[in-house]
């Protein structure tokens, strides 16, 4: 009976089991619950990417941020080193703009007597006859009365070669000379006067050529005003110290002359050594604005070793009408007397105290 009892209630319990299990209700629930089910699992593995994502993501924004400082780094650094580079760049062209000012200052203006001393290279000057000369210079005059046989400048002068003696036999005396302080010449006096007013307050440093470039001081304007109106184109003046100087004062006597003579004149400078007339063709380039091809013995200019060669060049230039004008520079020891003949010459003579300063320096 025992058994019968618990098996019936067994029964009765599976079956009242059954018979929820197959409810509506029921079966509604287990389908929600499996959703959210789903839905949980769904959701732990969205999590799980996105927390994949965010560290690979943070470890591309540390990569990122890290090559971004260094490349900031490196950029500020080239920068730093290019302000460098141009402030020594702009270091360096300021200091070659002041050398270049006070190259110009002491080439031109005669501030460095020392630099002066080293350029001009007193070793082959022989001081007596050049010393004659300059002090003749000073005292000549445009149109001098009869002077008395006392006062004739004491030039040592050497007779030409004997061959060319022949091209000297003509008479010079009937030749045009130039005149520039006569009284009939008095225009061309106000144009010369003019020409070097003009260098002197308002100099071009871009003119055209065979006009002067270059720094006019009193001093160099005193020298031109001496050879033109004191001594009428044919004499001598003291070196200024310096070839560069002295190539500054002809320059400016050569520009006159082609301003009022045009292309008729022709300059034949004299040296005695290529080295000399080298410093003389870059000198006269630099202040008249020229170039090698206005340099040749058909040329504005032309330069020479020997007196002969000049003599014999400007007699030929007298006959085929040209004008031409002689520059000696200060190493020549002896003034050749064919030279002297010749209208229009210049003749530069050292300084007897800084040639005898110089020599005491070169050999004591």
């Amino acid at each position: 009976m025992a058994n019968s009892s618990e098996n019936t209630t067994a029964q009765s319990s599976q079956t009242n089991s059954e018979s929820v299990d197959n409810s509506p209700e029921y079966n509604l629930v287990a389908q929600r619950v499996a959703q959210l089910q789903a839905a949980e699992e769904s959701l732990k593995k969205e999590i799980a990417d996105l927390q994949a994502s965010y560290k690979s993501l943070q470890a591309s924004f540390d990569n990122t941020q890290k090559a971004l400082s260094k490349m900031t780094q490196e950029a500020l650094s080239e920068l730093e080193q290019r302000k460098q580079t141009l402030v020594i760049s702009v270091e360096q062209l300021e200091r070659r703009q002041e050398r270049i000012r006070n190259e110009m200052r002491t080439t031109f203006a005669g501030a460095s007597q020392e630099l002066a001393i080293r350029v001009q290279g007193f070793k082959d000057y022989l001081t007596g006859s050049l010393q004659d000369l300059a002090a003749a210079a000073e005292q000549l005059e445009l149109v001098p009365p009869t002077i008395p046989e006392s006062q004739n400048p004491a030039i040592k002068k050497i007779e030409p070669d004997s061959e060319f003696d022949s091209e000297f036999d003509d008479e010079y005396g009937d030749r045009e000379t130039p005149q520039f302080s006569r009284g009939q010449f008095q225009d061309t006096t106000r144009k010369i006067r003019q020409f070097i007013d003009q260098y002197r307050t308002k100099p071009d440093y871009y003119g055209p050529p065979w006009q002067l470039r270059r720094t006019f001081e009193p001093v160099h304007a005193e020298r031109v005003s001496t050879w033109f109106f004191k001594q009428g184109g044919r004499g001598a003046l003291r070196t200024m110290g310096s070839r560069l100087q002295n190539t500054l004062i002809a320059s400016a006597i050569i520009s006159i002359l082609y301003s009022l003579y045009g292309n008729r004149v022709r300059t034949l400078v004299l040296a005695n050594s290529p080295e000399r007339l080298g410093e003389w063709r870059r000198g006269l380039q630099d202040c008249l604005g020229i170039g090698r091809p206005d340099f040749g013995p058909d040329r504005g200019l032309a330069l020479f070793e020997t007196p002969s060669a000049v003599a014999q060049k400007a007699e030929r230039l007298v006959k085929a009408g040209l004008q031409p004008f002689i520059i000696i520079d200060d190493s020549e020891e002896q003034i050749n007397v064919g030279l002297l003949q010749f209208p229009l010459w210049l003749a530069f003579a050292p300084d007897p105290k800084m040639m005898r300063d110089y020599y005491e320096d070169e050999f004591f």
